[in-house]
């Protein structure tokens, strides 16, 4: 396990740094600036401020001095706004949507993981065939057009929730579920996938043959294998949970990371758009690394290969 470790984080490390480099040259070499504006700006001016930036060094200069400062955990100061660091912009948006997509992904394990497990439960039923259903619907409406439903639904006709903002618990409620939702339906399909499989072995019919009750051989044999293929997933969810809320935040205005990740890109700031790949992706590989762990944990297979 030990080994297994450091050559994850190896690869991780790689990855990361991988990852930034591409980052860092292709947004150089997109056509248009970060002083591009409306109004013209005059060479002198121009000429300073690329000083100040250090944009006119040759490219190969420009990153290994971002290297040097990523080193030291310093994302450069924000081109489009001058009087904020990078650092700081991220620190204030990162816990919002840290927070979304953490109740997003919650919201899905439980609605997904329950139906899933009851639908092979009651496998060949009515109650499969009606849950089954239901994920299909759920499969079919992206999170962008479910939005504006739940908020028509629930904010302009029952008046229940608030249609956008951010600061209490009711702005948080329909964003995470419109996130939510159509990972519920992927996570309920694997999850019953996963369930019939592990139900068909042999060790549970010798566990009813002793006479375990039926929960709780679900409870103590089924649900341990049976998740493997849903703690597979969580990897790639939780990826496109994070990038899925880029659209969730600016239908609901949420101050996140989303909207710095838009703003950026149309403003050219390329101090600000590659500090929040950096940061997307460092969570993406930190979140992948520990979905391999608990799914070597849950199935010892695993660590035997």
């Amino acid at each position: 396990m030990v080994t297994f470790l450091l050559r994850r984080l190896l690869s991780s490390a790689l990855t990361l740094l991988a990852i930034v480099l591409l980052s860092f040259f292709l947004m150089r070499l997109v056509p248009g600036g970060p002083f591009d504006q409306e109004r013209a700006l005059s060479p002198e001016v121009r000429q300073a401020l690329e000083k100040k930036y250090g944009l006119n060094d040759p490219m190969p200069v420009q990153c290994l001095r971002y290297l040097g400062r990523l080193a030291t955990g310093d994302l450069g100061p924000s081109l489009s706004q001058p009087d904020r660091s990078v650092n700081r912009i991220l620190a204030e948006g990162l816990p919002r949507s840290a927070l979304l997509g953490a109740t997003a992904l919650f919201i899905a394990l439980l609605v997904g993981g329950l139906a899933g497990v009851y639908a092979a439960l009651h496998h060949n039923q009515a109650a499969d065939y009606a849950a089954m259903g239901l994920v299909m619907l759920g499969v079919s409406i992206p999170s962008m057009v479910l939005a504006p439903l739940l908020v028509t639904l629930f904010a302009l006709t029952l008046h229940w929730l608030p249609t956008s903002g951010w600061g209490t618990v009711g702005h948080l409620v329909l964003p995470a579920t419109a996130l939510g939702l159509a990972y519920a339906a992927r996570i309920a399909r694997l999850t019953r996938g996963g369930m019939l499989e592990v139900l068909r072995q042999d060790f549970i019919r010798t566990a009813r043959a002793k006479g375990l009750s039926e929960p709780a051989i679900v409870r103590r044999h089924a649900l341990r294998l049976g998740l493997g293929p849903l703690v597979s997933y969580l990897g790639p969810a939780t990826a496109s949970i994070l990038t899925g809320s880029f659209v969730i935040e600016q239908i609901f205005d949420i101050p996140g990371m989303g909207r710095h990740f838009v703003n950026a890109a149309t403003s050219r700031d390329y101090t600000l758009a590659l500090g929040t790949v950096i940061v997307y992706s460092t969570l993406l590989i930190v979140l992948n690394l520990v979905v391999d762990l608990v799914h070597a944990i849950l199935d010892p297979r695993i660590r035997l290969e």
